[in-house]
């Protein structure tokens, strides 16, 4: 028996994999985060299946039911929201697993950022225009940024930004950015990406602050900074290019 950590996505029911759904439909015991977990992905849970609510748990006592579970010969789902990869504290619970000596596995999930690109309609690697993406966090009450993992130290380069954890520190954000991109430079910000009143905000990094408090966006969003919000003009990748050498070359960038 093992503990499926999930990635649910960004929100939307649908918008899980095929092999988290399948996993959710055999798994006695489903730990999820009961303020990001829509019902209708619960559904996928046997009728009968031990439902454990996570939101006012804290971790020692989320792995304990995790453990218990296990020696009752459960297979167990922890749902987490968008990808277990990134802001997820999988790393911390898989460590007291090994402890415990519980095994366990990793579906991946929708993350937030490609959920609100794909609300925006953008690609976020555009040639000759962005190749890169950097994907970060403002820290306030939280657990402290590691040494050099600042704002300015990613603006330096001048690539594409995407901020977790960011929307109600946005003037912060944008007083950081404007030594390294122009205020005209395209943003936006996209909140609840999937779910029931999402919303998407363009603009620029001079005018995106404002936008987002008039909005009276406070919560799950994301920060997007970068050329590539708005990018024209630029050149057709290599991938599908006529003069490239299919016979030698994979499909691939």
């Amino acid at each position: 028996m093992s503990v499926h950590f999930i990635g649910a996505g960004p929100g939307a029911a649908d918008l899980i994999t095929v092999r988290g759904r399948d996993l959710l439909g055999r798994c006695e015991t489903c730990l999820y985060p009961g303020s990001m977990t829509p019902t209708d992905l619960l559904a996928h849970c046997p009728d009968d299946a031990n439902l454990i609510d996570t939101a006012n748990l804290d971790l020692p006592a989320i792995v304990e039911r995790m453990v218990e579970a296990h020696r009752n010969g459960h297979e167990i789902a922890r749902l987490c929201s968008g990808d277990p990869s990134i802001y997820s504290a999988v790393a911390e619970q898989m460590r007291r697993l090994d402890a415990a000596g519980v095994p366990y596995d990793v579906t991946p999930g929708v993350p937030a950022f490609a959920a609100a690109a794909a609300l925006l309609n953008r690609e976020l690697t555009v040639p000759e225009v962005g190749q890169s993406l950097v994907i970060t966090r403002a820290q306030a009450r939280s657990t402290a940024m590691p040494p050099g993992e600042t704002l300015a130290n990613f603006a330096r380069t001048g690539t594409t930004l995407a901020l977790h954890l960011a929307i109600n520190r946005i003037e912060q954000v944008v007083g950081e950015l404007r030594p390294f991109y122009r205020d005209d430079c395209p943003a936006a910000v996209v909140a609840l990406a999937s779910q029931p009143g999402e919303q998407v905000l363009r603009g620029t990094l001079g005018t995106i602050a404002a936008q987002s408090r008039e909005a009276g966006i406070s919560r799950a969003a994301m920060i997007f900074v970068g050329e590539v919000l708005a990018a024209e003009g630029f050149p057709d990748s290599f991938l599908y290019s006529a003069t490239r050498d299919r016979a030698n070359q994979p499909e691939s960038l």
